[in-house]
């Protein structure tokens, strides 16, 4: 197993590599890919960038340069569920597209031209693995599995959030996920998306986000690094 660990900004990806032994660092279209040994795990690390556009690069580039087999998004999210307060994760079932719309060709909301349907399932085993290791590694917050949904967009309006949550339900909202799920599903490469809610996607972001995406991103950070052990034992 060789598992990549993407992450949109410095803070979900520095304590990381922080703990990477025997770093071996190659850049490619700006991004800094970081090779070594996770907790005895075959790893490489990456910040991607923010969006859509920058996540599927990266997933693309690890794919033919990297010899990645498995890849695991990590991150922060906007809640989009009652239940999911500021600090818990989400572990995705999948993700689709918020802002893909061709509805006037005949496609459902959120599908891309070419695919089946609109969502991209991520790998039930390494579901499965995250949420019992969530229990171990980060147990006085909730951890649900749920639907990621991205977007060229940072949620901040009531209404906007309603509407996402009337078409497309899911959990939380964020702006690489199904990037990541989309370019992962196309290389034949399982993956996970997971996401530390920092903000409610509303009205309120402005107040949340500053304060809480720091502790956010280090509960993501400790449980991808529980996974990373794991699996290196599950996928020899």
């Amino acid at each position: 197993m060789k598992l990549a660990i993407i992450g949109a900004m410095d803070l979900e990806v520095d304590a990381l590599r922080a703990a990477l032994e025997d770093e071996k660092v190659t850049t490619v279209a700006g991004m800094n890919f970081s090779e070594g040994k996770l907790d005895g795990a075959d790893v490489v690390i990456v910040r991607c960038g923010i969006g859509k556009v920058n996540a599927g690069m990266c997933v693309q580039i690890l794919a033919d340069r990297f010899d990645v087999t498995h890849v695991v998004n990590t991150g922060i999210a906007g809640s989009l569920k009652a239940e999911l307060d500021i600090g818990d994760l989400v572990i995705s079932e999948d993700a689709v597209y918020h802002d893909m719309d061709v509805q006037i060709f005949g496609y459902a909301p959120g599908q891309v031209p070419g695919t089946e349907k609109p969502e991209f399932a991520a790998d039930k085993n390494m579901v499965k693995i995250a949420l019992a290791l969530c229990k171990e590694v980060n147990p006085d917050i909730n951890a649900l599995p749920g639907r990621i949904l991205s977007g060229d967009q940072f949620i901040s309006s009531s209404e906007v959030k309603d509407r996402i949550i009337s078409t497309f339900g899911g959990s939380c909202c964020e702006m690489e996920g199904a990037a990541i799920a989309h370019a992962a599903t196309l290389n034949d490469l399982p993956f996970l998306i997971v996401r530390a809610i920092s903000d409610k996607a509303d009205g309120s972001a402005e107040m949340d986000y500053p304060t809480f995406e720091r502790a956010a991103a280090q509960h993501s950070a400790r449980l991808v690094r529980a996974l990373a052990a794991v699996m290196q034992e599950v996928y020899k």
